[in-house]
């Protein structure tokens, strides 16, 4: 019942703490995680993430509270409930975001997180397909490699960004993103490499990491004695509804998500006078930010029908296209079942007054209503367009003091003017693109939001319309030392002696694309400032 470190959640980053932290055979760990094990058929098949998300077996199924900026809807909120975590259900798309978004977190005042600082961190945990070099590592556990499966209408939509001013690059991840290139993904030969398997999984075996599943943490322990406020421990209820106590001698860390943390913080009456009252939970420690500054990408998901080639709408609702594609996964690991939901991508300005890229394509050789949705029966692709640095801010609360009840998740995309103009100029800037010379012969056709819609306020309206998240919620446990601000710049909790949050939750800003590499390079860093305190405790 007693251990050095206990890691509260399983998913991306508690596997890189766990994976971290167990290698000194010395300190013993304990991992817990709410959902299962990540044994499901469908998490290891990249394509599966259409049978993990909105599944209660490997998603919480979260939903919005009703955002105004999205004409009061309420959308799906999905968040990995398994070993693995998001990792497990995610796109699988390896981006770091660019070198201006981690400078500016060190301008902020968080020292050491510039991007010469974290690019070391990167690469540490990097098992490259092409091999280490100035911009990539290859002797880490998490595999990158290319995509496995072509598309005419892509390569032809590569051209024509070109035509449009965004020129081809072989890759991201090399601090300025301005361009337009495929992605790489978290794959090894074809099978998706989550968190899980890249960082849990080889060292389970351990004898000083025990891992708990299908264990939801109630609280965490504090005590109050002369050197101050410190974490003792955590609170759990197993599947069977046994509660239990564990005791923490170094601390606790806390690794539940930009959506889990904030909660379990909450809970422990740790956070802002006003929300904790709101639930009937006594205060503990007062921490205005707990839960505030949520930060999300915003996609607009436009549809265009598309002629003279084939799309993965028409090979899937084939019968014969839906054995084709099993038979060539099955025998080689290639073709669209190694697809994550986006292929390509592309980075541009919104306008020229901003300083680099702050808007993002994910574009997809496929169409839908909603993931979950069947695919339609016409050959379309999908160029969704996000807002890569919004000024809009949401929160997360605990809706009640049951630890198992969702929390409050409200948004609040499309917030401010400065939001509503790029989500504007990004539906603009997607028109000029599939209107390029290149993508002629196919004959495009806007089906969503639909060519009758020309002026600012009816774009404005398709935007908050069409408008849904692409899952990278951070900020709500942010760094820095200003009064919202939640954990140091090391990511310990102000006020709080052994107890960290280590996980994206800690971003002040968002990065500019996808947060699964940039939540592993957190968990490396945050491990890194862990076993320095310890030595530092031990003088």
């Amino acid at each position: 019942m007693n251990y050095d470190y206990i890691i509260v959640g399983a998913g991306t980053a508690g596997c890189v703490l766990a994976n971290r932290l167990s290698a000194d055979r010395d300190v013993s760990v304990l991992l817990i995680e709410a959902g299962g094990k990540d044994d499901y058929f469908w998490i290891n098949i990249p394509v599966g993430y259409l049978f993990t998300i909105d599944n209660p077996r490997t998603d919480w199924c979260f939903r919005t509270e009703p955002v105004a900026g999205l004409g009061g809807r309420s959308i799906q909120y999905a968040r990995g409930k398994v070993l693995g975590g998001c990792s497990s259900i995610n796109a699988m798309i390896y981006m770091r975001g660019q070198r201006s978004d981690y400078d500016h977190w060190a301008d902020l005042g968080n020292r050491g997180w510039g991007w010469d600082d974290v690019l070391p961190l990167f690469k540490a945990s990097e098992d490259y397909q092409h091999g280490a070099g100035e911009f990539h590592g290859a002797d880490g556990e998490l595999r990158v490699e290319e995509r496995r499966v072509n598309w005419e209408i892509l390569d032809a939509w590569r051209d024509a960004a070109a035509q449009c001013g965004i020129p081809k690059i072989d890759e991201f991840n090399r601090g300025d993103n301005f361009g337009n290139a495929y992605f790489q993904m978290n794959q090894r030969r074809g099978v998706r490499w989550s968190g899980s398997r890249a960082f849990l999984r080889p060292v389970q075996h351990r004898a000083n990491l025990t891992v708990m599943t299908e264990t939801l943490v109630t609280g965490i322990g504090l005590e109050d004695g002369p050197a101050g406020r410190r974490a003792t421990g955590v609170t759990l209820r197993t599947a069977r509804d046994d509660e239990l106590t564990r005791h923490a001698r170094r601390g606790v860390i806390l690794a539940a998500g930009a959506i889990g943390s904030p909660q379990i913080l909450q809970l422990s009456g740790i956070g802002s006078r006003a929300a904790l009252a709101r639930i009937g939970v006594p205060i503990r420690h007062e921490l205005a930010g707990v839960g505030r500054n949520l930060q999300d990408h915003l996609q607009i998901r436009s549809v265009y029908k598309v002629q003279n080639t084939r799309t993965l709408n028409r090979r899937a609702n084939s019968l014969l296209g839906k054995i084709g594609m099993g038979l060539e996964y099955l025998l080689f690991r290639t073709g669209p079942l190694t697809m994550p939901p986006s292929q390509l991508g592309a980075f541009a300005k919104s306008d020229p007054g901003q300083p680099n890229a702050n808007i993002e394509w994910h574009v997809q050789p496929l169409s839908l209503d909603k993931f979950g949705d069947p695919l339609h029966p016409f050959d379309a692709i999908t160029p969704s367009v996000c807002n890569l640095r919004p000024t809009s801010r949401g929160f997360v609360e605990a809706r009640s003091a049951d630890p198992a009840a969702a929390p409050v998740i409200q948004t609040n995309y499309l917030s401010t003017t400065e939001d509503e103009a790029v989500a504007v100029a990004g539906l603009k800037f997607t028109r000029r693109i599939m209107a390029a010379p290149a993508l002629e012969r196919f004959q495009c056709e806007e089906w969503k939001p639909g060519p009758a819609l020309i002026r600012d306020d009816e774009l404005l309206q398709a935007a908050r319309e069409l408008g849904t998240t692409i899952f990278h919620p951070v900020g709500t446990c942010k760094m820095g030392d200003d009064d919202q601000a939640v954990v140091s710049d090391r990511l310990a909790v102000h006020g709080v002696d052994g107890l960290w949050v280590i996980d994206a939750s800690i971003m002040p800003t968002i990065t500019s694309g996808n947060t699964n590499a940039p939540t592993v390079m957190i968990a490396e860093r945050g491990a890194r400032f862990v076993q320095a305190d310890a030595r530092s405790a031990a003088g």
